[in-house]
């Protein structure tokens, strides 16, 4: 690797060490917690589910499994 490319990228990790603990932490803590979707009113369950595939919405109709979503301004947009 070029060695000034390699001195960034040690900067990089050095730099969040850390933060990326943290986040680590948190990732590994989201792991264990219960699935909460019960507490969805039904219809933002219906408009979660209805653009899954047919073996994601079993899975989460399961309440078995956690799952992550992404939610951004363009949701809002979307539901307006």
């Amino acid at each position: 690797m070029n060695s000034t490319m390699l001195r960034v990228t040690n900067r990089i990790i050095e730099r969040s060490r850390d933060t990326r603990a943290a986040y680590l932490a948190r990732i590994n803590q989201a792991k264990t917690d219960t699935v909460h979707r019960a507490q969805l009113a039904c219809g933002n369950l219906a408009h979660g589910f209805a653009a899954c595939q047919a073996d994601d919405k079993a899975s989460l109709k399961s309440m078995l499994r956690n799952n992550i979503a992404i939610i951004t301004s363009y949701n809002d947009m979307l539901s307006a």
